[in-house]
């Protein structure tokens, strides 16, 4: 595992040369947020980066139900059994294998997996505008119907989950990259996930934290890079 600071955020990478998983932890004054728990294994080394930074997980937060960013959920909550467990709304009929879709949304299956075994489940239900700390909790579905992305207004640094990626180059969810195609080939639907990428970027964020890949400071060139690529393969 890896570890890397920036402000009050750290990344944390499983496999960071083959196959980057990244959760993530936002620190404050009484403890640490827990943003995404990577996959299954990951419980040890995010347990053992919370005893090195001295502070106790308050807070766990998921950016959507891939099993890639619940794995090690179950794990975390037994060492931590009180600590309360945040997903959006939607992605939370996600997270208990509802794969149904709603009228207005884009008429597409769900992609990527959720674990079958997952006994967690979120006890706080998040909506737009929604504060959890020093976190503000954004909607940009598309890489699933539910993904959430969360800033941190003290420093304007944004974790987006799946939203966007960073390994093989940057690209909104569903534009494939053929050095890394594994966050399009879960994402469902790419004209949505456009959108969030454009609401993203009108949060001029400082920081951009993303599931796979380095963290980015001053990101806005190459985000707004992404979506005009992804606005030519969509005409």
């Amino acid at each position: 595992m890896r570890m890397i600071k920036k402000g009050y955020l750290y990344q944390l990478t499983f496999m960071p040369i083959l196959f980057p998983v990244n959760c993530y932890f936002v620190e404050e004054k009484e403890g640490l947020i827990l943003i995404d728990t990577a996959l299954g294994f990951a419980a040890k080394g995010i347990l053992q980066a919370a005893e090195t930074i001295g502070k106790p997980i308050t807070k766990i937060v998921l950016t959507h139900a891939h099993e890639d960013h619940v794995g090690a959920l179950d794990a975390i909550k037994e060492r931590f059994s009180n600590v309360p467990v945040y997903i959006s709304q939607r992605d939370h009929r996600l997270m208990n294998g509802d794969r149904s879709l709603e009228s207005h949304e884009d008429q597409t299956p769900i992609k990527g997996g959720v674990p079958k075994n997952l006994k967690t489940r979120a006890n706080e239900l998040l909506k737009e505008g929604d504060q959890i700390g020093s976190l503000k909790a954004f909607e940009t579905p598309g890489h699933t119907p539910g993904s959430m992305s969360f800033l941190d207004i003290r420093t304007n640094a944004i974790i987006v989950g799946d939203a966007l990626q960073v390994r093989g180059g940057i690209a909104i969810a569903g534009d494939v990259k053929p050095l890394f195609p594994f966050p399009a080939w879960g994402t469902w639907s790419k004209e949505t996930a456009l959108k969030s990428a454009k609401k993203l970027a009108g949060i001029q964020p400082t920081l951009l934290a993303v599931g796979h890949g380095k963290m980015i400071e001053n990101p806005l060139k190459l985000m707004e890079e992404a979506i005009e690529s992804l606005e030519r393969k969509l005409k």
